[in-house]
């Protein structure tokens, strides 16, 4: 949001309000057009639910919104691992990675992604946020071109545009038009930048198509797959496997700890090269204190279930599959044109006062699905963003398909 600050034209009354007026007058304004935000309490799981029963403001609520895809974040392998790390190196890293920060524990995590997606070499990042600012300020600048998806995450985006490059978009998963961009730059250095599973509408990007183009164009690819690393391939090795890509077809690959490995963090993998040179470029790696090493034992622990208990993504996949067609079945829209099956099932809307409505129906059913509004999605494309975790059972699929169903009903005119 951007505070408006006077200028002469403006009237001498509105030139003297204070910064809370003006943040209340802008509050009004998001509230009269439905997009107001208001964050919800979480009190806890319920006892014996796997995580998907939390009471929610006081109220138990299944929950549908959560990314927490394979049903990891209270595994009692992570706790324990959790809890081992506490007792060995205490709650926080204390420093910077390149100061003090960096323990052994770091450090295995980070041989350990590597191996798992299949790289020479990968790098922690306390947030998935801050490691596509890294990637973006560290491999381009001044003159170069940044290209993304249209639909592209914010922290893509964002590194985009604060990258200092020559920024543009492309038309959402078209790698003809992502060419014709590309064709016209004779930037030295050209990023294309792309989701693997898009977090908003749950498609997967063409990325064996995005691969080709960006290398006849000498661009580099770089792949954020914080959606489909634990949820997305036979191994879960996310989108590049799916689609069979290879180091050589994207270079920069980018994943978060925070979703289907159930932890918190993010990393980096690819060339020896490519971490060395983020290391000691990447701004929001240098000057940000590590990860608690504690988190890093979990998310070893986590790596290793998500690769040991397969029937995690398999029962994913099939809890996909029967919402999809139960969706179907009772007359649900999903989003025009999506075939998704990866975790993300969206409900396009289309007002916002509406979604939240919406919204609002299924909590009084004991249902939690959160009305997805712009600025996050683009005017007119509010949406509900149902998410499914391999936790979920049966019967609170059906219960959910049912009363979508019924607040589908009833919000017809």
């Amino acid at each position: 949001m951007t505070i408006p600050k006077p200028n002469p034209g403006t009237p001498r009354a509105e030139r003297s309000m204070t910064l809370d007026d003006r943040l209340r007058a802008d509050l009004a304004a998001l509230e009269g057009a439905g997009l107001r935000r208001a964050r919800r309490i979480v009190e806890g799981p319920t006892a014996g639910s796997n995580g998907v029963e939390v009471v929610v403001d006081g109220r138990q609520l299944v929950n549908f919104c959560s990314n927490d895809y394979l049903g990891l974040a209270g595994h009692p392998e992570l706790r324990a691992a959790l809890i081992r790390g506490a007792e060995l190196w205490g709650v926080g890293a204390g420093a910077a990675h390149l100061v003090s920060g960096h323990s052994r524990a770091h450090h295995a995590l980070e041989e350990e992604l590597a191996a798992f997606v299949g790289r020479p070499a990968a790098l922690l990042f306390s947030t998935g946020y801050m490691a596509n600012l890294g990637i973006a300020s560290a491999l381009a600048g001044r003159g170069d071109l940044v290209l993304e998806d249209r639909l592209n995450h914010a922290s893509l985006l964002d590194a985009g545009l604060l990258a200092g490059a020559r920024f543009a978009r492309y038309a959402h998963a078209d790698a003809v038009d992502a060419a014709r961009v590309l064709a016209r730059s004779d930037a030295p250095t050209k990023l294309v930048l792309s989701d693997g599973v898009f977090s908003m509408d749950g498609d997967l990007a063409p990325l064996p198509e995005l691969s080709v183009t960006a290398r006849a164009h000498g661009a580099t690819l770089v792949v954020d797959d914080a959606h489909g690393l634990g949820a997305v391939g036979a191994g879960g090795r996310g989108t590049l496997e799916h689609h069979g890509l290879t180091l050589d077809d994207v270079p920069v690959l980018m994943g978060t700890l925070g979703k289907a490995f159930g932890c918190f963090g993010a990393f980096v993998a690819g060339s020896e090269a490519l971490v060395e040179h983020l290391l000691n470029r990447a701004r929001t790696y240098l000057y940000t204190t590590a990860l608690p090493p504690a988190l890093a034992e979990a998310a070893r622990a986590a790596l290793k279930v998500a690769a040991r208990e397969a029937w995690r993504r398999e029962r994913l996949a099939v809890l996909i599959a029967r919402f999809r067609a139960g969706a179907a079945e009772r007359g649900i829209a999903l989003m025009p044109g999506s075939s998704s099956q990866a975790p993300i099932q969206p409900i396009l809307v289309g007002d916002a006062a509406r979604a939240v409505a919406w919204s609002d129906a299924l909590r009084e059913r004991g249902l939690w699905v959160v009305a997805i509004r712009p600025p996050t999605v683009p005017d007119g494309s509010a949406r509900l963003r149902v998410t499914l975790s391999a936790a979920h059972s049966d019967a609170q699929l059906e219960r959910l398909l049912d009363a979508l169903h019924e607040t589908n009903l009833e919000a017809r005119p």
